[in-house]
């Protein structure tokens, strides 16, 4: 199979505005695993920590482990419950994405906004979520600008403002009663003097997001009002539909993944290689016009891919081994099409490099395992551009390209330097 690369990577400069969340949605699996504990647990910190010592040896579910993590949150504060959330040993199967919100929705209670200024990148941007959303649920409509503030507050670089505004999304749709096309209106409404339709679009992609596996603030409402937005009869709706604005249509799809792995019969909490390949066809319905949301589609799939493979341990997404890259790279060629495997490839690379909030070298190391030599190339050439759109810094750019094998080395300095 001969794969050509874009002269100017499409996915790219859709993912340098379209910045992924890389979570399967809330799908919480109850397993006796197990137990995971982080490379980065030492002595030290169970000392620090006396939590982590109490919850080593204990089989604990979602439920139980969030009742633990609220209790803490409330006696001895959200900002000292998150440190330990970042190091304790957690059973596999657990969405840390959604933990962190659990202490994220203890912080907005405890800081108000102020909170948003502890609010790293860890568990991808869960805690700066649990701000926005707090304040939009409690302000409405008119809290929309001290939202779009609070966004340009949290800590990190461009990525955390973008992901701000997706997390916003979600709270965006509980405050519309679930009701997606209001919820997109809504999102219209935000967005800042110097990026008008980048807060739109992150927005939206949240809404998209929260009506396939949210409903956490009403979950009977939630379920009655996604049967309207989601069925196997029609399986691209919403993002097909004519209320999902055309900038925000590529972002729909990249949020719509999980809704194709429940159309073919997947597993949500566990799909299978043959579900992918299943799912990967319903991109394909798309109109070939259409180019970007072929693209974004097909992306989709990459930053599942990530979550998947490690397990939905997130805290770790930065030291995956050989084996659980290997494994993305293997899910993606299911794509079995040119532009469906590129486009995969690059969003799960963009996905492990998270806007640069990651360390560099796993993103590396992916494209650098990736066996056909034109797939690689395609790799680098679009993480090279993310570093560009990301990092202004010349002392990183410049030591970025050296850990690059040396073919890319030249291009690489030319483009960031």
């Amino acid at each position: 199979m001969k794969f050509i690369i874009p002269k100017k990577p499409l996915l790219l400069v859709l993912l340098a505005f379209l910045i992924l969340d890389g979570l399967l949605l809330v799908f919480l699996l109850q397993g006796k695993a197990e137990i995971q504990i982080p490379k980065n647990l030492s002595a030290a910190l169970t000392n620090s920590y006396p939590e982590i010592a109490d919850l080593k040896d204990k089989q604990l579910s979602f439920k139980d482990l969030s009742n633990y993590f609220s209790d803490l949150a409330e006696e001895k504060d959200a900002v000292y419950a998150y440190e330990v959330l970042k190091v304790a040993p957690i059973p596999p199967g657990i969405d840390m994405h959604l933990m962190g919100h659990v202490v994220g929705d203890i912080l907005y209670r405890q800081q108000g906004v102020r909170g948003i200024g502890v609010c790293t990148h860890d568990f991808r941007n869960a805690c700066s979520h649990s701000i926005v959303v707090g304040l939009l649920l409690e302000g409405g409509e008119g809290a929309i600008p001290e939202i779009t503030e609070a966004c340009g507050e949290a800590p990190g670089g461009t990525g955390a403002y973008s992901m701000c505004f997706h997390g916003l999304g979600h709270g965006v749709l509980a405050y519309a009663d679930y009701d997606l096309e209001k919820a997109i209106e809504l999102c219209k409404k935000t967005g800042s003097a110097e990026s008008p339709r980048r807060e739109q679009v992150e927005c939206v992609g949240g809404t998209i997001m929260e009506i396939i596996g949210g409903g956490f603030h009403n979950p009977k409402l939630w379920a009655e009002q996604s049967k309207k937005y989601l069925s196997a009869d029609d399986p691209l709706h919403p993002c097909s539909s004519d209320f999902i604005p055309d900038i925000a249509r590529p972002q729909c799809y990249i949020y719509l993944t999980p809704h194709l792995f429940k159309v073919v019969g997947g597993s949500l909490g566990s799909p299978t290689p043959e579900d992918f390949e299943k799912a990967f066809l319903l991109c394909e319905k798309i109109p070939a016009s259409d180019t970007a949301s072929r693209h974004t589609c097909y992306g989709g799939f990459g930053k599942e891919f990530i979550v998947l493979a490690k397990n939905r341990d997130i805290r770790n997404i930065d030291k995956m081994t050989d084996e659980e890259l290997a494994k993305v790279y293997e899910w993606c060629l299911l794509a079995k099409n040119q532009n469906g495997i590129l486009a995969c490839v690059n969003s799960a690379a963009a996905s492990l490099y998270w806007g640069g909030e990651n360390d560099r070298g796993i993103v590396i190391k992916f494209c650098g395992s990736l066996t056909e030599p034109n797939i690689q190339a395609s790799c680098f050439a679009n993480i090279i551009g993310g570093v560009s759109y990301y990092i202004n810094d010349p002392t990183y750019r410049r030591g970025f390209c050296e850990e690059l094998p040396p073919t890319y080395h030249e291009d690489c300095l030319t483009r960031l330097l």
